[in-house]
């Protein structure tokens, strides 16, 4: 699969779990990740049906580096998006990785608790995907009324 993002938009309803980490996969191919040799790809599906890819970038002072779900959040905020159905996340290691707790924070930004993340399973022979619940992995988001600004 070259681009999986050329047969967007579409009904998100029709984007079956596999095909969102089939195309985090691609993302995962275009990591630039030299230090820690550790790439992931993710995959945000829009609730309007288009499909965002990012991968993690890594510059040597760490800090600065990105997370590939905060450079989908980006890509996709970027184009004017912020209303999401779903993600999807890949690591090469294969070890099931999920969103740090910085990414569920993006994520919490734009997305309620029943927001659904996509990974695959932490070991073989485990099914997969397995799906989780935003509101689960980042129980207690900070949220704009915890700041005394309005939703």
């Amino acid at each position: 699969m070259d681009d999986p993002t050329a047969e967007y938009p579409r009904s998100p309803a029709t984007v079956e779990d596999d095909d969102l980490l089939d195309a985090a996969r691609v993302a995962l191919e275009r990591s630039y990740a030299p230090y820690s040799d550790y790439q992931v790809g993710a995959a945000l599906l829009t609730a309007d049906g288009h499909l965002y890819l990012g991968c993690n970038i890594e510059v040597a002072n760490y800090s600065n580096s990105l997370h590939a779900e905060e450079v989908t959040v980006g890509r996709a905020v970027a184009d004017g998006h912020t209303d999401f159905a779903r993600l999807g996340v890949v690591s090469a290691a294969g070890d099931g990785v999920l969103p740090c707790g910085m990414c569920r924070q993006t994520l919490a930004e734009f997305c309620g608790g029943e927001f659904p993340v996509v990974c695959e399973a932490p070991s073989e022979g485990e099914e997969s995907p397995v799906v989780y619940r935003l509101g689960n992995l980042l129980p207690d988001a900070i949220s704009a009324g915890d700041l005394g600004v309005e939703d």
